[in-house]
């Protein structure tokens, strides 16, 4: 199988966006793209010294992100992104309208255990809260799935693609459809 889309794998840190969005970009055949590489350093930066990024410091970043996404429309791809709020993938969309949003999710908890053992990354736990307040979780409206995480990352991707693949075969099956008129 090869996607069609462009999908966006969204979430809280630590949530598991990076090693779900690998593997789902493996399992479908298309580029892998780590949002983090987008960031600009004054974020990097921000963020590793415990201050939030606000939506001017965010704006570049999804920018980048959508321009990415831009530029595989039709080709598929996979890109991790946090895209906590409806406004920032309102965004991504702008750049790119065929995106498919796969929100990964999971009870606060799990995630602050999972931060405690994070090395080498510029998000500190402390910002945790921070992500869940902001957190808008996908609306009807958006395409895409919520997938709980709390099974094995092999596990969360086969059925990302599960539902990625459903999506493009009845937008597929629509479109013949309405061409057949």
């Amino acid at each position: 199988m090869s996607a069609r889309h462009v999908v966006v794998v969204m979430g809280v840190s630590g949530i598991g966006k990076s090693t779900v969005g690998a593997l789902l970009a493996e399992e479908v055949g298309v580029p892998y793209a780590e949002a983090d590489a987008f960031h600009p350093e004054a974020n990097i930066a921000k963020m590793s010294s415990g201050v939030p990024l606000d939506d001017d410091d965010r704006a570049p970043w999804l920018d980048a992100i959508g321009a990415w996404a831009a530029g595989r429309a039709g080709r598929g791809g996979v890109v991790s992104c946090s895209a906590l709020k409806r406004a920032y993938r309102d965004r991504l969309r702008a750049a790119a309208p065929g995106l498919f949003f796969v929100h990964l999710a999971a009870d606060r908890s799990l995630i602050a255990e999972r931060l405690t053992h994070r090395r080498d990354h510029f998000m500190p736990e402390a910002l945790l809260d921070s992500q869940y307040a902001d957190l808008q979780p996908l609306q009807a409206d958006e395409r895409g799935v919520t997938i709980d995480v709390t099974a094995a990352p092999e596990t969360v991707a086969a059925e990302a693609a599960a539902a990625l693949s459903a999506y493009e075969n009845t937008e597929e099956s629509t479109e013949t459809s309405h061409g057949s008129h």
